[in-house]
């Protein structure tokens, strides 16, 4: 997928372009927006990474204003990704949600508000107003809201009286089985060795008919997407290459794009 320059993010920054908030999960009044809210993203994967990632699976829907992502606890496994219209927004969000990025199936819903690169293309004669009112809102909703002030008086009455906070259970992650995801001329290659390259890949997958592209992210070796011209073709190439010892060892993964 197509190449993108990613900064990577200090852990203790806070969002400086992206909406103040996003709903948890979708639901039938959720309001269209120009920006998607992407959740339980693959916290092991670095930010710089994951931000190039995103930016190659969604540029493929139309042009990528911006992605904003962090590594400080608060906004972790999280990201905003922008688009130009709510059109755009609205296809990327119908196929990729749900897709299994590095093993892990993307929440997506839309964001509350526009983000900043969003008013800067759209609305650039209010974008210091706009961004104004987002960094209001930011500090309301980060030290007024009613659960931000009951977990601060909760953690000061821990102090107070010495008491251990009581550990959680992190609940474990569902993975979306291979055999649930619809065929797409897209296949999403998993587990590649480090050193195999875009033209050992081509000749693999050539083998099928229709091949149409082999595209490598170079800054995550062990992932890769191959599109055929058809679903078809695309299904013949997973049947016969899912679980191939590529090296003659390693078994990589084929599964299909979510659409």
């Amino acid at each position: 997928m197509p190449e993108v320059v990613a900064a990577p993010s200090n852990g203790d920054v806070e969002m400086t372009d992206a909406p103040p908030a996003a709903p948890a999960e979708s639901t039938p009044e959720e309001v269209e927006s120009e920006t998607l809210y992407i959740q339980n993203l693959n916290e092991k994967i670095k930010v710089a990474v994951m931000k190039q990632t995103l930016t190659n699976l969604f540029k493929t829907y139309g042009d990528v204003l911006d992605v904003v992502a962090h590594s400080n606890i608060r906004m972790r496994g999280q990201a905003f990704v922008s688009f130009k219209s709510k059109d755009v927004a609205r296809k990327a969000l119908k196929e990729v949600k749900g897709f299994p990025l590095y093993s892990k199936p993307m929440q997506v819903t839309f964001a509350k508000t526009r983000s900043d690169a969003v008013v800067k293309v759209l609305e650039e004669d209010r974008f210091d107003e706009h961004k104004k009112e987002r960094l209001e809102h930011k500090r309301k909703q980060r030290f007024d809201n009613p659960h931000a002030v009951k977990a601060r008086a909760k953690r000061k009455a821990e102090k107070v009286d010495g008491a251990a906070p009581v550990p959680t259970t992190k609940r474990p992650n569902v993975l979306m089985p291979d055999e649930y995801l619809p065929p797409n001329k897209i296949l999403f290659i998993q587990n590649l060795p480090e050193d195999v390259n875009k033209d050992q890949l081509t000749t693999l997958f050539a083998q099928y008919p229709n091949l149409y592209e082999v595209r490598l992210i170079p800054t995550k070796k062990d992932i890769a997407f191959v599109e055929y011209a058809d679903e078809g073709s695309a299904s013949v190439a997973k049947d016969a290459l899912h679980n191939y010892k590529i090296d003659g060892e390693t078994k990589i993964k084929v599964t299909f794009a979510r659409k």
